[in-house]
């Protein structure tokens, strides 16, 4: 099995899946890297596809210090793990918690990036909604330490973003809910309070959003309500961005929809890779909605 080890000592597990430009993903905070399994049966035809268990996700490794946890360090153990391959520069795909790691590992490394794909990405960052984000992940944790994640699992794999995936596809949403319901307690409590309550908020950065001069793709389902203005405004921000909104879909579009999301994910990478995803034309910023004068 192979594994990459951190600065600070942790080894992070990954596992590599065709040839050609890198392609890395990032998963979630109710996934692990089984969650990109139909990205990369898909993708691995093409790119050398990557995916690994954040730290406090097994097969990586859990450690019990809540300081080793937190935004920052989930992008430098994503740069941890394109040096474990040897890539200087990766396409970045990561959903929710992880589409945080993609967009701020772009922000902090534009040199490493070829591309980003920010999927889910927005829970908390709204001022409107920062603290109760903020107490409903404490509450998240608190469940983790009490109830463990096979009875958590129970309840977060049902919430408000994710029944859109159990209606459609009643097994794939079985096999979501059964990683979830593996995680470490531990690892996830202190994810939950390091990573998700902890970071930052996107509105604090407009600069430096602005000045992100990287292609960037996000990707929202119309129905995952905690992610729509946020995602709205990082299209507003991010120079060089698109927005694709998926309809009827949730907060794990990879899982629920995976054929239109690896439909546009591909068309953007090609993009991409050939220097055809431009910043927005200027004249598209007019105040006037018709161009008249």
């Amino acid at each position: 099995m192979p594994y990459a080890t951190t600065d600070d000592g942790i080894r992070l597990y990954y596992e590599e899946t065709g040839t050609g430009v890198p392609l890395v993903f990032v998963h979630e905070f109710a996934g692990d890297h089984r969650s990109w399994e139909p990205q990369v049966r898909h993708f691995a035809r093409r790119y050398r596809c990557v995916v690994y268990a954040a730290r406090g996700y097994p097969p990586s490794d859990v450690p019990p210090e809540p300081d080793r946890y937190g935004q920052y360090r989930a992008v430098d153990d994503l740069v941890t793990i394109l040096d474990a391959i040897g890539a200087d520069r990766a396409h970045v795909v990561g959903n929710s918690m992880g589409g945080f790691c993609t967009l701020h590992f772009g922000l902090r490394h534009p040199e490493r990036a070829r591309s980003l794909v920010v999927a889910g990405c927005g829970y908390g960052a709204h001022p409107d909604a920062r603290e109760k984000f903020r107490s409903e992940s404490e509450k998240i944790a608190v469940a983790f330490e009490s109830e463990g994640s096979a009875e958590m699992a129970k309840w977060y794999g049902f919430g408000p973003a994710r029944v859109q995936f159990e209606h459609k596809d009643p097994r794939g949403h079985a096999e979501h809910v059964a990683v979830l319901a593996e995680h470490d307690p531990v690892g996830a409590a202190l994810t939950m309070r390091g990573v998700q309550k902890a970071r930052p908020s996107l509105y604090d950065l407009p600069a430096e959003l602005a000045a992100l001069d990287v292609p960037t793709l996000i990707v929202a389902g119309d129905e995952d309500d905690g992610v729509l203005e946020t995602d709205l405004m990082l299209k507003r921000t991010i120079p060089r961005s698109g927005l694709l909104v998926l309809p009827k879909t949730g907060h794990v579009t990879n899982l629920e929809e995976p054929e239109l999301f690896n439909h546009h994910v591909e068309r953007f990478l090609a993009q991409a890779d050939h220097d055809r995803w431009p910043a927005r034309d200027p004249r598209s910023l007019a105040t006037s909605t018709t161009g008249a004068k």
